[in-house]
């Protein structure tokens, strides 16, 4: 089938979607959970051929983040359930004005129609994706990268199943078969067919997306986000966020990629640093990119010109000396992508200033960016995390996924 016949296919559907009761939503996202898991073995099948295809052509932290076993599949369907159990955005009165005239003005709740979104190598995307947009009330329409196509397959068949057991149309969930870029320029300029498009992957896709896209983008980013240790920092607690941060999985978007450290205890805290990260727990060592104040404390690579501007998704890790708390925060405003950023300190007025000045999507005291995640936010699974600062910013949840109009009732008023 064609790009166009699914996109077709998809409008056709997201009138019944947007009509939907929670309560048959609700069933339709439980059914899919359960098919999900019950269809475990051929979506392993299929992911293992991804797997052998991909094999020499993306690294080892790709791999990991392209293969599922029967815990992962078992978290996608948690989040399914989990998505089931939040309250519905359908329909919620965002604000309501009643005006001397009488009239009452309601701001409400409306699904977007249908959501469209363009991702690479992660198969829980599928899953995530589809249960947010149609608990949303929109249909959906997957277009994701070669190399996990036959896991997404696989995973599109069995939610197909569990939404067209609730009664709601089969249509309202499509995964594009081209996974060619021509397939992802349709997508972009599918005005009238597509009422929002949200790429996820990485910064060539998303400005793609931004660049040539004729239809509404709902921008989610690349992560560059820092760490700053600034000189009242708690040495043990910082060591501690930091190879949480960049090891715990280095290949999402919220992973730490850059260490500023405080010059009045760079001295004290590089030689801690360095040993931690070489010797984590997480079994992988962490080669650090040295700007020259840390290479004068510690061995390792020297930073090139791009260090400090580059999502690395690996275990790498751009290390600077930083004179104070301003420089860190104009660092940060240099080449953050807008993120995630986090300070380690004890002193409150330092933390705070920090908090204010850093104009992030999400800016952390004392604790890993790793947090920035629609669950870890208590929004349930999410559809990215939004950069940007129109519509909606940070990890995209329900609410984020909705459009709103506005409802006025009368009694013959009349202007």
């Amino acid at each position: 089938m064609t790009t166009q016949e699914l996109l077709q296919n998809a409008k056709a559907a997201k009138g019944r979607m947007a009509l939907a009761d929670t309560r048959t939503k609700n069933q339709a996202l439980l059914a899919m959970a359960d098919a999900l898991e019950a269809h475990s073995a051929d979506i392993l099948a299929a992911n293992a051929l991804d797997l052998e295809a991909a094999k020499g052509t993306v690294s080892e932290v790709m791999l990991d983040r392209l293969a599922l076993d029967g815990g992962r599949i078992a978290g996608m369907a948690q989040g399914i359930r989990e998505a089931a159990e939040l309250p519905d955005p359908v329909g919620a009165v965002l604000r309501r004005v009643e005006r001397p005239n009488g009239l009452v003005i309601e701001k409400t709740a409306v699904p977007m129609g249908v959501i469209a979104i363009i991702y690479e190598s992660r198969p829980n995307v599928t899953s995530d994706a589809a249960a947010l947009a149609l608990k949303a009330g929109s249909a959906c329409v997957l277009r994701g990268g070669k190399e996990a196509h036959r896991s997404a397959a696989a995973i599109v068949a069995a939610l197909k199943e569990g939404l067209s057991a609730a009664g709601l149309p089969h249509d309202a969930l499509q995964l594009v078969e081209d996974t060619t870029r021509a397939s992802a320029n349709e997508l972009m300029q599918a005005r009238g067919l597509v009422d929002l498009l949200i790429p996820r992957g990485g910064a060539g896709l998303i400005r793609a997306c931004v660049d040539n896209a004729a239809v509404p983008v709902l921008e989610t980013g690349t992560g560059i986000c820092h760490i700053y240790v600034d000189r009242d920092a708690d040495q043990g607690m910082a060591l501690d966020i930091i190879e949480n941060a960049k090891c715990s999985r280095p290949s999402v978007c919220n992973a730490a990629e850059v260490c500023l450290v405080h010059r009045d205890v760079a001295g004290e805290f590089l030689p801690k640093l360095k040993d931690r990260l070489e010797h984590n727990r997480f079994g992988h060592p962490v080669e650090l990119r040295l700007d020259p104040e840390a290479a004068k404390i510690i061995d390792g690579t020297p930073a090139g010109p791009l260090d400090f501007d580059t999502e690395f998704l690996d275990y790498i890790m751009a290390v600077k000396v930083v004179d104070c708390l301003e420089e860190a925060v104009a660092h940060i405003a240099a080449h953050s992508t807008g993120h995630s950023e986090a300070i380690v300190t004890g002193e409150e007025q330092a933390a705070h200033a920090f908090l204010n000045q850093v104009d992030s999507a999400a800016v952390y005291w004392n604790a890993s960016t790793r947090f920035t995640d629609g669950g870890e936010f208590g929004l349930g699974c999410e559809m990215g995390i939004s950069t940007q600062k129109l519509h909606a910013r940070g990890p995209l949840g329900l609410g984020e996924l909705c459009s709103f109009k506005f409802v006025i009732k009368g009694a013959g008023q009349t202007r």
